[in-house]
């Protein structure tokens, strides 16, 4: 198999971890860039960038393969002014400086994978969202997703394929990982439906969601749009129940949408966050025949527990002498 060098922007956050660590068991060289100077992830010194320079970071990117481009503030937040304009700032100016710095690279990379987002759909309960046929929702959200995907794809690039990952919610065992909060609450008893319980819930396990990237970058015909989700989208009641039974946990508190708001406002979010139907269907990954190793929510909430266990008696940094 082929070493692949990897260039990987907001390499420090959840996804971030989760790809370099996919890599190194590859051994693959993942470099992750950020605005520290100082930062290490996963034992890996990173590589400082600045996300309005252009001209400097193509004198970096020379001798790389493979772009992914992670970066955006996390959406949860508050959707007031200033959180807006940075959720919106943080994906678009890093996305535009890439290109051109991609554009000014004598030797550009074969292939650049950006983040992107499956909100960007409209609340969807009965007909799953494709990427040729999906239909484009309404709102801050689906605005910001729109910018973004624009951002990244507007640039001519003659040598760099583009690959957009409209990515659903990813279940990992790190604490940064939404699953985790979902469990410990479960187990107090407060892992109810959430809302009314209709909405779909489009996942993906952590594991999964590495494969398709590499399998997205060692298919180099491929390009475009693809939808990063396991084919068995869960309405939120059963969701939130898998769970409770992972968790051993046979009753759950509803969380009604009125008392959900009351929540969310004192947490400083959105309920949008929760109450948003998500249905989206994986089909370009299907169509070319990506195999899940995790396409349904028990068996892949089954394994986070397993590595969360794992993790509690063989934490990572020693993994290797356990």
């Amino acid at each position: 198999m082929k070493k692949r060098q990897i260039a990987i922007f907001g390499a420090s956050g959840f996804l971030g971890r989760v790809l370099i660590r996919h890599f190194m068991s590859l051994g693959w060289n993942s470099i992750p860039y950020t605005r520290n100077p100082l930062t290490t992830i996963e034992g890996i010194k990173a590589v400082q960038w600045n996300p309005e320079d252009p001209k400097i970071l193509s004198e970096k990117l020379r001798a790389i393969d493979i772009v992914i481009n992670l970066c955006g503030k996390s959406v949860d937040c508050r959707y007031n002014r200033q959180n807006r304009e940075r959720i919106l700032s943080s994906r678009t100016i890093p996305a535009r400086t890439i290109a051109e710095a991609i554009n000014l690279c004598p030797t550009p990379p074969t292939t650049w994978i950006n983040a992107a987002s499956a909100t960007i759909y409209e609340t969807a309960f009965e007909d799953p969202q494709n990427e040729a046929e999906g239909i484009i929702g309404h709102g801050f959200s689906v605005k910001v997703c729109q910018a973004w995907e624009k951002a990244f794809f507007e640039k001519p690039l003659t040598q760099t394929r583009r690959i957009a990952l409209r990515t659903a919610l990813v279940l990992g065992e790190s604490h940064k990982s939404v699953y985790p909060r979902l469990r410990t609450i479960s187990r107090f008893g407060l892992g109810g439906t959430i809302g009314d319980g209709r909405q779909m819930v489009s996942w993906i396990h952590e594991s999964d969601f590495a494969r398709s990237v590499q399998f997205l970058i060692e298919n180099e015909e491929l390009e475009g749009i693809f939808n990063i989700a396991a084919p068995a989208a869960i309405r939120n009641r059963e969701f939130m129940k898998t769970i409770r039974r992972q968790a051993r946990m046979p009753i759950g508190l509803p969380t009604p949408k009125w008392l959900l708001e009351i929540g969310t406002f004192l947490l400083r979010t959105e309920s949008e966050l929760a109450l948003k139907s998500r249905f989206v269907a994986p089909e370009r990954l299907m169509q070319n025949r990506f195999q899940f190793h995790f396409p349904f929510i028990d068996e892949a909430l089954a394994d986070l527990d397993e590595q969360i266990a794992s993790a509690k008696t063989c934490p990572r940094a020693v993994a290797a002498q356990c």
